[in-house]
């Protein structure tokens, strides 16, 4: 099974409304949750959201920044990173509870490299989420290079990971490269960064995230990845294909489009409002 969605649903138009995921819902089958990275959201969030989408829908639910180094200044917990992962484990509570939780995604920094202290940082993330599944994404190239690339995925496997592969900017060290492989039989995910090389280095400017996801995938691009799709899908239950490249307004039409290539049409979803003209 592959599903297809965005990251957040507050930039996109759909139906005639901005910002509302109850019409998101009748789109896209899933959406990956990104004001999780900048707070840890209250519950009532998440029980709102569950209310407000069809029952076969599916949340990726990003881990808090703290979670994952990218955190700057103090922690906000006195309780350090045990209250930290308790407060978020609390939190998405409701979303699991419902059977809507795909995956927590853990995302870490470009700084984050292959190293001995980085894989223990891994493996006390992972016995903190428990049984909540989890996805992995690097944005260090040295955890994919020739000599740690298959050492990197076997980890993975051993260790219950699900592996985010990254459609993104071959932009030196602080990129990753499209490692098309499976860790987990359940669930794999695929994320669309764009590929404005530029854009994705030049991060000292005011509105570099503007700048950075600025990107559209054309016709042959995404044909590629139907290819490569359909091969993923035979080494996994389900991929879920999160488009990121929401600067320009670009995300959900690529979206579309890909899932046109591939021929979904998906049931269960959401009802759509009344086109009246």
């Amino acid at each position: 099974m592959i599903n297809i969605g965005l990251a957040g649903w507050g930039d996109h138009e759909l139906g005639g409304s901005k910002g509302k995921l109850r019409e998101y819902g009748a789109h896209f089958p899933i959406v990956e949750v990104d004001t999780s990275f900048y707070a840890i959201q209250p519950e009532r969030n998440y029980i709102k959201w569950n209310q407000e989408t069809p029952e076969r829908f599916g949340f990726i639910i990003k881990a808090y920044q703290g979670m994952t180094g990218h955190l700057r200044g103090e922690n906000p917990f006195a309780g350090g990173m045990e209250q930290m992962f308790e407060v978020f484990l609390q939190s998405i509570r409701p979303v699991q509870e419902a059977g809507k939780l795909k995956a927590v995604l853990f995302q870490y920094p470009p700084w984050f490299d292959c190293s001995k202290t980085n894989v223990d940082v891994l493996r006390d993330a992972k016995e903190k989420m428990g049984n909540v599944p989890v996805a992995l994404e690097f944005r260090h190239q040295s955890w994919f290079t020739e000599e740690m690339r298959d050492k990197t995925l076997t980890f993975m496997r051993r260790e219950g990971w699900m592996h985010s592969i990254c459609d993104e900017p071959q932009a030196g060290i602080g990129s990753v490269p499209t490692v098309l492989e499976a860790t987990h039989p359940e669930m794999t995910m695929v994320r669309f960064h764009g590929r404005n090389v530029g854009g994705w280095v030049q991060n000292n400017e005011a509105n570099w995230r503007d700048v950075r996801y600025l990107y559209h995938y054309n016709q042959q691009e995404l044909l590629e990845w139907k290819t490569w799709l359909l091969e993923l899908q035979k080494q996994t239950q389900e991929v879920c294909v999160i488009f990121n490249n929401n600067s320009g307004g670009h995300a959900a039409g690529n979206a579309k489009e890909l899932m046109g290539l591939l021929g979904l049409e998906y049931e269960g979803l959401g009802p759509r409002q009344l086109d009246l003209f």
